[in-house]
């Protein structure tokens, strides 16, 4: 019996760490549908009155829904305190948010991570790694056609 435990034990061990391992990742060219990657661009007007440019609205990739991910990109906070950030929107660019027109809606992710990441982290690129899903939330600062529940954030390191 106890030689049965012990072996339970051991592959445990071997196959927990390849269960965490399981998160795929991916680049912000797969959030866009494959039938809007053809599409141009929106134009934007540069004359007159910049906030009042509305965010270009995109689809969203319903195969990414409820998958576990990681995904580089910039952060946007939008909760948390002095020492951390509890939700905020990830973008691909650095500035994204504050150029007008925002990024589309589907090049936009609200990120919960109720366990929080240090500020300082967050000023360069970093790795979330999460459960994405194709639920769209409204912000001040932009649309988010993806939302993700994060278990990790990171400095990015590649």
């Amino acid at each position: 019996m106890m030689k049965w435990k012990i072996v339970a034990l051991l592959t445990s061990l071997l196959v927990l760490p390849a269960m965490a391992a399981d998160y795929k990742t991916i680049d912000w060219d797969i959030l866009i549908p494959e039938g809007e990657k053809l599409l141009p661009p929106p134009q934007v007007s540069h004359d007159g009155d910049f906030s009042s440019v509305p965010q270009p609205v995109g689809g969203v990739n319903k195969k990414l829904d409820n998958q576990e991910v990681r995904i580089p990109g910039f952060v946007v906070p939008l909760e948390g305190d002095a020492k951390t950030i509890t939700a905020f929107l990830l973008v691909p660019y650095f500035g994204a948010c504050i150029h007008v027109p925002p990024p589309p809606t589907n090049q936009v992710i609200y990120v919960s991570y109720p366990k929080g990441a240090p500020v300082d982290d967050l000023w360069d690129a970093i790795w979330v790694k999460g459960k994405m899903h194709t639920v769209s939330s409204s912000h001040e600062m932009a649309t988010a056609s993806y939302s993700m529940d994060a278990v990790e954030v990171s400095v990015y390191e590649e």
